[in-house]
């Protein structure tokens, strides 16, 4: 396989709210044996920090200022899902409609995006000291494009709305309709930060609209392959 300069395989996966992106990227990891980051905790855990600090996400400076005291930990390994802001388990909190909700306001703030890039890329690059693995697969919303335009694979994951909205009311335990609005508003918000949408030149558009979740992780996983053994 071709690696980038620090020795890892690089992958970058980004698609729109409900398309799949974090489940096939996490399964698509552990087949491979790579390592796994799914950026969206990371927003997400710092909208449940500001949320649980009463801060007022819509101050884009208060936000900024409570960098300072965000500490945050995410497992890379795909077998692991846990997220962790100091000592709070937050894995399950923050996939919550309250979050979710939320998590716009903090993701458009260009000092937070700066900040967290930063981080997401000394991560691809360094990984976890301690149990090494040949690659990474991240997962986002602007990995393909800002935070790791180099990556040797870069794929965008999409489906229909109607699929989206149903996976993602799936996977919160709630009724489609609750969940509907929540996605269509966040997507309008996020674009107005990234088009995740449109691919960029050179990143390979993956419609899982009419595949079940093995096959969307079997086409990734083969694109990864194909990619890498071809260098």
């Amino acid at each position: 396989m071709s690696t980038d300069a620090s020795g890892r395989v690089l992958v970058a996966v980004d698609g729109p709210s409900g398309s799949g992106k974090s489940s096939v990227s996490r399964s698509a990891a552990q087949q491979l044996g790579f390592d796994y980051l799914d950026t969206g905790s990371a927003y997400r855990s710092l909208a449940w920090f500001a949320l649980e600090q009463g801060i007022d996400m819509h101050e884009a400076g208060d936000v900024i200022d409570l960098l300072e005291d965000f500490e945050l930990r995410l497992a890379l390994d795909p077998f692991d899902r846990e997220v962790f802001v100091g000592e709070a388990n937050v894995t399950e909190a923050i996939r919550g409609t309250r979050v979710s909700a939320a998590v716009s306001s903090v993701a458009r703030i260009a000092g937070v995006r700066e900040w967290l890039n930063d981080r997401f890329r000394l991560l691809m690059t360094h990984g976890d000291h301690d149990n090494p693995r040949p690659g990474i697969i991240t997962e986002g919303r602007d990995i393909t494009t800002i935070v790791a335009p180099h990556a040797q694979v870069r794929v965008l994951l999409t489906a229909s709305d109607e699929v989206r909205q149903a996976r993602r009311a799936l996977e919160l335990g709630e009724a489609r309709d609750n969940v509907s609005a929540i996605v269509t508003e966040r997507d309008a918000q996020d674009m107005r930060v990234v088009d995740f949408m449109n691919a960029a030149e050179g990143v390979t558009v993956l419609d899982s609209t009419e595949l079940s979740f093995e096959e969307t992780v079997a086409a990734l996983v083969s694109m990864v392959r194909a990619a890498t053994s071809s260098r």
